[in-house]
């Protein structure tokens, strides 16, 4: 069964609700790099239990829906799927420990054209106890094998591209040689981030990192760079992926402020000089000091 418009458009998601608790976050945290020095006292906060802070991506291994377009129901060539974008909106930070529920729903379906492929948006808004929006996120997932529907649904707004002049900031951080292990007990045992065999016939050299794991360190860089390390300043943070990133690589951060609150960035594999990600941009709430350049 092809992919078919209106089965995607209305798929049915049930409602996740996830507990989770401050080893959960300190993990996240862990998995993205946090605590690298264990003697930064900025860095702790993410990663040690008194005074806990949670980074805003911790958002993104919360309440997730599963693998859903596995299902044969969807039509779906599942096994030429990418995930293409992740944007991110925080309304109110993350406790350290509690109670989400995720609701899902898939807000639009692209269609490239016959044998060009499709994309589709999931939404996900994870909610307190008390049902209170802590954030809303969305997953632009491009189906390769798919395309040429009966209906197609308008584009999102596209991520603007970065500067052509030099960065104002930069910002490098080293990739653990066992990131992508660590990253994996968060949310996703997907082989190819751990089995070299896996990863070698999907046509890799080696086990790949998690692009979500690449997206949490872009969120470091940021945060780092523009917020003193205070998570609670970062709004916003969408970004595209473009590159595989192997674990013991270096990234590169390179950020622009657009404005008094929005900033552009892209990271790149130092070694192999690759763009990992593209077309980011992220937002700031008002108030702060940007600290000096990295």
């Amino acid at each position: 069964m092809p992919m078919d418009y209106h089965t995607i458009k209305n798929w049915r998601f049930d409602e996740v609700v996830h507990h989770y608790d401050e080893k959960d976050a300190m993990l996240y945290a862990l998995g993205v790099g946090l605590g690298a020095d264990p003697l930064d006292t900025q860095q702790l906060r993410y990663v040690y239990e008194r005074d806990l802070q949670t980074l805003p991506t911790f958002a993104t291994v919360l309440g997730h829906p599963g693998f859903w377009m596995k299902d044969p129901r969807a039509g779906i060539d599942w096994v030429r799927v990418v995930h293409g974008e992740q944007r991110l909106r925080i309304h109110a930070p993350l406790p350290a420990q509690g109670t989400v529920t995720s609701k899902a729903r898939v807000t639009h379906v692209i269609d490239k054209g016959a044998d060009k492929g499709a994309l589709v948006v999931t939404e996900r808004s994870l909610h307190d106890d008390s049902d209170a929006l802590l954030a809303t996120l969305q997953q632009i997932t491009f189906c390769r094998g798919d395309g040429g529907l009966a209906k197609s649904d308008t584009p999102l707004p596209p991520l603007s591209a970065p500067p052509d002049n030099a960065p104002q900031r930069t910002c490098n951080l080293s990739v653990a040689p066992n990131a992508a292990l660590l990253y994996r007990l968060n949310a996703d045992p997907n082989p190819l981030h751990a089995d070299p065999e896996v990863a070698q016939s999907a046509g890799y050299p080696r086990p790949i990192l998690h692009g979500l794991c690449t997206y949490g360190m872009a969120a470091h860089a940021l945060i780092k760079t523009w917020c003193d390390y205070d998570a609670s300043r970062l709004r916003s943070i969408d970004a595209r992926f473009s590159a595989a990133v192997y674990p013991g690589e270096t990234l590169q951060c390179d950020m622009w402020r657009a404005d008094e609150r929005t900033l552009r960035f892209v990271m790149r594999a130092v070694e192999r000089n690759v763009v990992v990600l593209s077309h980011g941009t992220a937002t700031l709430a008002e108030s702060g000091r940007a600290t000096s350049a990295i």
